[in-house]
């Protein structure tokens, strides 16, 4: 897939997440909530990241409110070319970053590095049922986890949308970082590496 076949793709899935209907999105986050916390890898404690919904991106609030107590919700902070990542909780200062995605106003050098964390929830804008993720193209996932290419979890990864986002199998690139899990409100995809 040449890179201007994966654009037209990200336009395309982008229209379809765009196009669910506001009580579906609802109805869709409560379900993915559920998802993720009977993940068999979800942490009862230690620092967990997810992320600002944009674009369409199906929402976390869900999932934030029903973590265990003693797990810290994160944010992602830019800092550099990589993901930081910052505790938050509603309510809390937030800053727009260079892309317009609000952030925890927070000094970036004083945030988790990324391998600090116990399980990240990452956007997606497309997947596969092999589990492989289409991003939106910056590579900060990537870039910001590249280290999992010689360490296995934690940080555990989970990429997640919703199921109109699947698409037929996605080519992977040398530089993707693979993710362990992708939900959706009606299913999740284990890795083949974590037993089910």
């Amino acid at each position: 897939m040449t890179s201007d076949d994966r654009d037209a793709l990200r336009r395309e899935l982008r229209q379809r997440r765009r196009a669910i209907a506001a009580s579906a999105r609802i109805a869709a986050a409560d379900a993915l909530a559920q998802r993720l916390l009977e993940l068999p890898f979800a942490p009862q404690d230690g620092p967990v990241a997810g992320y600002w919904a944009m674009d369409g991106e199906i929402a976390l609030h869900r999932w934030q409110l029903g973590l265990p107590p003693a797990v810290r919700y994160c944010l992602p902070v830019l800092h550099g070319d990589v993901l930081r990542f910052a505790p938050w909780r509603v309510g809390e200062p937030l800053v727009a970053n260079r892309y317009g995605i609000p952030e925890p106003d927070v000094d970036p050098a004083e945030a988790l590095p990324a391998a600090a964390m116990r399980l990240v929830v990452a956007p997606l804008v497309g997947f596969d049922a092999g589990g492989r993720r289409l991003g939106m193209g910056g590579g900060w996932y990537d870039r910001s986890f590249a280290f999992r290419h010689r360490q296995a979890p934690p940080p555990w990864l989970v990429g997640v949308g919703f199921a109109a986002q699947q698409t037929d199998a996605l080519p992977v690139e040398a530089w993707d970082v693979p993710v362990d899990a992708v939900c959706t409100e009606h299913a999740t995809f284990l890795s083949d590496t974590i037993p089910a």
